[in-house]
């Protein structure tokens, strides 16, 4: 593609060289760049993309995209394109390379601090259920229409966003789910995605070793719909938003002039209304009221907040025009999220569940749903990442000493950061709590089997489908599905008995 071609699409963009270079391939890491490449410049939380201008022109850019001026001049043959802001720049030119792929396509974007990954299952399988194919981009999984392959990142970045879109599109999928994160959003990765419905699950404390403030979280998490109000082309997209939600309220408000909004909850008022919560350790039943009728509900999920994450689907469903009977009747055999609730196995009458719960309303949420299945006790395995929101760890702490019987307090994601002093922290909020400290996070899932008597049921939080641990010297590989199956097998092993 030719650059004058390419950058008119970044109208506010001013040229030094010629605008007649051929562009092979874009690419915002020098390291990667190859012969022809236009390199756009982003400044990261630890780099500035800026510092490797000259690097890409040594590996043959033949242009370059920047924020500011890098150098007194560039070598002969090579052009420099300013622009006002680089990762905007980045998500529009990665798009339209692309072919704007998210023209082409149902496009629901899932944003909340807890509820994405499942919405967004749920958005996924009853697109499947009703279109056949379709996409999904995610925490867990992406998928392609054709192919599965595990995610790296909740939102891509954007040259890998777009990629994945056009396949998406080149694989016949007529719709696509999408989680975007505050930090997808912050960064600018999902602009140029023309959003056919954008859904708010809820917002509580996380991330704000990022964000700075709960103020700054949510004005991330709003770009989402602003940016789909911006981008609709001759369609008004659709808002379905958690009323219940203080900060789903507001959004509500700001936004239901310029978009068609749904919201959904318990409260009354709700366009999309649940109630008559029947759950047992299997499913979860609720009645639906919606478009002026009564819809029964069965979801083979636990959970009041699953309750929530269902209703968010369906409304998705009816914005891109789904039956709601038939949303209603793929939820039904709904698939198992991993790492969400996910029952890995039992042994002398105690059951054990593995959760991603990390945040303290997550937490809250999950214990309050394993108690309605009135176990003898409830004994909780969890800790915190290191390098991240340090004020929610007492507060983690809190929420489990509250709702359990017993507690192991252990490693999440260490990090660069002394686990022993995480563990502290987290230590402030369970004044008066029963438990224990076991920093190998293993040993901790081991001792919490071990500690199980028939009835109890084991909770271990903060992980879900994660495969892996950060410590400062780098990943290493470590499930807690795997570590409980073990720990299961182990103590049968002990006593003789048989796998259940």
């Amino acid at each position: 593609m030719i650059l004058r071609e390419l950058i008119s699409v970044l109208p506010r963009a001013s040229v030094v060289g010629s605008l007649d270079l051929e562009i092979s391939g874009l690419q915002d890491d020098s390291r990667k760049v190859q012969p022809g490449d236009l390199f756009i410049a982003v400044k990261g939380i630890t780099s500035d993309g800026h510092d490797f201008v000259d690097a890409a022109i040594e590996r043959g850019a033949a242009g370059v995209v920047v924020e500011r001026a890098v150098r007194d001049g560039l070598p002969e043959g090579v052009s420099s394109v300013l622009v006002p802001d680089s990762r905007h720049a980045l998500s529009v030119l990665s798009s339209d390379w692309n072919g704007n792929p998210s023209a082409d396509l149902r496009v629901v974007g899932v944003t909340g601090t807890n509820g994405k990954t499942t919405t967004a299952f749920l958005v996924h399988w009853i697109m499947k259920h009703t279109m056949l194919r379709a996409g999904l981009i995610g925490t867990v999984v992406s998928d392609d229409g054709l192919t599965q392959e595990q995610a790296d990142f909740t939102t891509p970045g954007a040259l890998s966003l777009h990629s994945l879109l056009a396949r998406i599109r080149n694989n016949g999928c007529p719709g696509v789910a999408l989680e975007v994160s505050s930090q997808g959003l912050d960064q600018r990765r999902a602009d140029a995605i023309a959003f056919d419905v954008a859904v708010f699950t809820n917002l509580t404390q996380d991330h704000l070793d990022y964000h700075g403030s709960m103020e700054k979280y949510f004005g991330s998490k709003r770009r989402l719909f602003e940016g789909a109000a911006q981008t609709a082309t001759g369609k008004k997209p659709v808002a379905v938003i958690n009323g219940d939600d203080p900060y789903g309220e507001a959004l509500i408000k700001e936004f239901r002039e310029r978009m068609t909004v749904l919201s959904y909850g318990f409260a009354l008022e709700a366009d999309f209304r649940a109630g008559n919560v029947k759950q047992t350790a299997q499913e979860t039943q609720f009645q639906l009221f919606a478009k002026g009728k009564s819809y029964l509900v069965r979801l083979p999920l636990i959970g009041r907040f699953n309750v929530y994450n269902a209703l968010g689907a369906l409304a998705s469903a009816a914005a891109l025009k789904i039956p709601l009977r038939e949303g209603i009747a793929a939820l039904a055999d709904a698939p198992q999220v991993p790492g969400r609730m996910e029952c890995v196995g039992s042994m002398d009458g105690a059951t054990v569940f593995v959760d991603y719960a990390h945040t303290p309303d997550a937490l809250e949420n999950v214990c309050r749903t394993l108690r309605g299945l009135d176990p003898r006790r409830l004994i909780t395995v969890f800790g915190c990442g290191g390098d991240r929101d340090r004020e929610k760890r007492p507060l983690m702490g809190a929420v489990a000493s509250r709702h359990s019987d017993y507690c192991v307090v252990t490693s999440d994601n260490p990090r660069s950061e002394e686990p022993e002093r995480i563990i502290g922290n987290i230590e402030e909020g369970m004044s008066g709590a029963i438990y224990e400290r076991i920093v190998d996070r293993g040993e901790a899932i081991r001792a919490a089997v071990q500690e199980a008597r028939g009835g109890d049921i084991v909770l271990i939080a903060g992980k879900g489908h994660e495969d892996y641990q950060d410590f400062d010297g780098g990943r290493v590989f470590f499930d807690d599905r795997k570590e409980a199956r073990a720990a299961m097998d182990a103590r049968r092993k002990a006593r003789g008995e048989e796998r259940v």
